[in-house]
């Protein structure tokens, strides 16, 4: 080999090489609890979005922590979640994939026909609580949540009411439980569904739609940098660090909250299963946790194993009766 050769030859066998380790030390995890296997978590929607935002979260804190190694993260978007929700079905017995799901991908199962239901999967935690906000862009006329009741009531069509979910998910129930709650019959929301919070905030700074209800965690940034005003929260009580009242401050009876977990696909071991668990909780009980819940605004609601596969079976029955109820199912 003559050495112009010889030079390029080592320079592509460098370059590759250099490509290669990144790549075979990934997704390896630490500790005994965990084996030396590769972890990924499938994120249902895309980036930007709550379980996206919620699913790198987790994966940040085990990272940094030594809980686990480096994961491999990646979205698998369509239908709303039901597209990922199909994919891990069919990745029976994987003992090494997980997903962050929540209402959303619960809903969404049902307003596609689908059989993939998270209730039929394994559940690892249920981690988060998260309110609802009816936000707006800086710039609009609406300054009160009265003021979207009104032009509501007024013209129901109207008013583009944007949201991170499809029918059935937390950011469509919200909007028609509020309608239904505020005198609007649900049926004539114009209700525009994006996937996910990646989507609805460049719709809603677009002024593509009126107002927006979401996850006030998606959009945080946002709302502290003054692009998004909120006019009301869902929950019981006013979120920290958001100047905004409850509805029912405002004199609407309405309480709502969504929630995100993880699952791991079905046919996983028990064993295994304990130890993914054992995972989550070691994340769950950190201070880099417990920061992200502050930064991020969610509750600690963590719930895991049976338990938490008793409440994905009762969220399959709260999402089938309110689209019965509102005339979506």
């Amino acid at each position: 080999m003559n050495p112009p050769s010889r030079r390029r030859f080592l320079a592509v066998t460098a370059m590759t090489v250099a490509a290669v380790l990144p790549l075979s030390s990934c997704g390896v995890t630490r500790g005994d609890d965990a084996g030396s296997t590769r972890l990924r978590m499938m994120i249902p929607n895309s980036p930007g979005g709550g379980y996206d935002v919620t699913g790198r979260t987790a994966v940040r804190v085990m990272e940094d922590d030594d809980i686990t190694g480096r994961f491999e993260v990646f979205n698998v978007i369509g239908a709303s979640g039901t597209v990922a929700m199909s994919r891990l079905k069919n990745e029976k017995g994987n003992e090494d994939l997980l997903m962050t799901m929540g209402l959303g991908v619960v809903g969404a199962t049902f307003t596609n026909k689908s059989d993939a239901r998270a209730s039929k999967a394994t559940p690892l935690a249920r981690l988060i609580e998260d309110q609802e906000g009816v936000v707006v862009p800086k710039g609009s006329p609406y300054r009160t949540i009265d003021d979207v009741v009104a032009a509501w009531k007024k013209n129901p069509g109207k008013l583009r009411v944007g949201g991170g979910s499809a029918p059935g998910g937390p950011d469509h129930l919200f909007p028609m439980e509020l309608a239904r709650t505020v005198g609007v019959t649900p049926k004539k929301v114009n209700f525009i569904s994006y996937d996910g919070g990646g989507e609805l905030l460049p719709a809603l700074l677009g002024s593509k739609i009126d107002i927006a209800t979401t996850g006030l965690g998606e959009f945080s940034e946002q709302i502290k940098s003054g692009q998004i005003r909120v006019l009301a929260v869902s929950g019981e009580k006013r979120a920290p660090g958001v100047n905004a009242p409850t509805l029912k401050e405002a004199g609407v009876n309405l309480s709502f909250t969504n929630w995100r977990g993880v699952l791991a696909p079905p046919g996983v071991s028990p064993e295994r299963r304990k130890e993914l668990i054992a995972l989550l909780q070691k994340m769950h009980d950190s201070p880099e946790w417990r920061k992200a819940l502050q930064d991020n605004g969610w509750t600690d609601a963590f719930l895991t194993g049976d338990q938490f596969g008793s409440f994905l079976k009762a969220q399959d029955k709260r999402v089938e009766t309110t689209l019965e109820e509102l005339g979506l199912a």
